[in-house]
């Protein structure tokens, strides 16, 4: 295995390893502000796990400085063909846009229910409020 697999391996499985401490810290923290920044760490690493599946290797003869871009007017099967390997995938990116802003609008609304139960009970450990719900 070359470094840039080693690396990337090595990427994926940090991301992974991530996402299973912030579940952690979602399940197993009493505060509810340390679960929302748990649960925005789960977001985001989600986010960065998407967008690094979607990640194409580069083929040989290409670099990383070498646009994706057919500058033919009429392109062959094979100009298409090796445009389509060395292009982005959109997909990833348009769910990790969306997913970031509907993450925001859920991450607001948790931030105002900790703020109304911190009102409301005095503290925001769910065990506490847990016994004070009665």
């Amino acid at each position: 295995m070359d470094i840039n697999g080693f690396l990337f391996v090595f990427m994926l499985s940090t991301i992974m390893l991530n996402l299973v401490i912030s579940l952690y810290g979602v399940f197993a923290r009493p505060s509810l502000i340390k679960k929302i920044i748990a649960l925005t760490i789960l977001s985001d690493s989600g986010n960065v796990l998407a967008i690094a599946v979607g990640f194409r290797d580069w083929p040989s003869g290409w670099s990383p400085s070498t646009p994706p871009v057919l500058n033919v007017t009429s392109p062959k099967a094979s100009d298409v063909v090796s445009f389509a390997r060395v292009a982005v995938d959109p997909l990833p990116q348009a769910l990790v846009l969306t997913a970031v802003v509907i993450g925001l609008a859920v991450m607001l609304f948790l931030v105002f229910l900790t703020l109304q139960i911190y009102r409301l009970y005095g503290t925001t450990d769910v065990r506490k409020v847990a016994k004070l719900k009665g």
